[in-house]
């Protein structure tokens, strides 16, 4: 069995290696004029990914080993980490009425229609907000965790 070290290794490649994915995913939402369901799902094929890369090593080899490791450091990394996920959910709660309210516009199918997307329904724009709010706040926490969790990887296992 591959020593802790290596496991570690391991894991700080696989986290590090799902921000390009977040980024890229991210640009895409930005520099297109409509989101199409092409776009849209270009979009999740990207992200998708992105998240495996950094949600199968918490899973699988930090959860296990937190309580062994538990200090403050490892706690607040914990606690960002969370956070992250927490915000990844919050932004979900906006996604997902968004695509409702879009799909039921046909706006997918037909992008060119003229239409607002604040006029699909009266709670769009709070839909909206939580998606901003949501994505935002998850990029956020998750760098911080990053930042952490690679200040924990070299003191632990490098130093």
């Amino acid at each position: 069995m591959a020593d802790e070290t290596t496991l570690a290794t391991l894991a700080a490649i696989t986290v590090t290696a799902s921000f390009p994915f977040y980024i890229y995913g991210a640009w895409i939402m930005i520099d297109a004029e409509t989101v199409s369901w092409g776009v849209l799902v270009y979009h999740l094929k990207i992200i998708f990914p992105g998240l495996v890369l950094n949600t199968v090593p918490v899973v699988t080899w930090m959860m296990p080993r937190l309580l062994q490791q538990l200090n403050g450091v490892s706690a607040l990394h914990a606690i960002l980490g969370l956070q992250a996920y927490a915000m990844l959910v919050f932004a979900l709660t906006g996604i997902v009425r968004i695509f409702q309210a879009k799909w039921e516009a046909n706006l997918y199918q037909d992008p060119d229609q003229e239409v607002s997307l604040d006029d699909l329904h009266e709670n769009m724009g709070a839909w909206r907000g939580r998606l901003r709010v949501g994505v935002f706040g998850y990029v956020i926490f998750w760098i911080l965790a990053w930042f952490l969790g690679i200040y924990r990887y070299v003191t632990g296992y490098l130093i």
